[in-house]
């Protein structure tokens, strides 16, 4: 499991959109302090009130200078359309395969729902040296992170 300390794992992926571009972590380093939202899955209660509530605090993250990226394993055609629909600013970055799920230690199943291989919610703030300085994961995927830590955690980051 990663924590605090841990280098953050690279990873190529695409972003929601009609026409998916590919997004490499590495590459995005500049960005930093980037925040790693893993999400079970787009337009289920609590990941809809999860993204909306980051939304909501998206100028607190701007703020701190922050870039913040949904992750889930859901196509980028599916983002494309749940982040139209709650009018979400931010990138969310598809994991169909669950490559990037699996390098962070995330993939759970949820059985009762159908999800196999689905991210469990965590958050993940990472350094311009691509080094992991706040690492929250939820012992249970309807827990929400405490957003204000995540803030708090990004504006030690920048």
């Amino acid at each position: 499991m990663l924590e605090a300390s841990d280098s953050a794992p690279d990873f190529t992926a695409k972003l929601a959109g009609d026409d998916p571009e590919s997004f490499t972590l590495s590459e995005h380093l500049d960005e930093a302090p980037i925040v790693l939202a893993f999400f079970p899955g787009a337009f289920t209660p609590p990941c809809t009130n999860e993204m909306v509530a980051f939304q909501s605090d998206f100028d607190g993250l701007r703020d701190a200078d922050a870039t913040l990226y949904g992750v889930s394993a859901d196509s980028p055609f599916s983002q494309a359309a749940f982040r139209e629909e709650h009018g979400l600013e931010f990138d969310l970055v598809s994991d169909m395969d669950g490559d990037v799920i699996e390098a962070y230690g995330l993939d759970i199943d949820i059985g009762d729902l159908g999800f196999h291989g689905v991210a469990q919610r965590a958050v993940f703030v990472i350094d311009g040296d691509g080094e992991i300085t706040y690492a929250w994961i939820a012992e249970d995927p309807t827990n929400e992170p405490d957003y204000e830590a995540v803030e708090s955690a990004a504006e030690t980051a920048a």
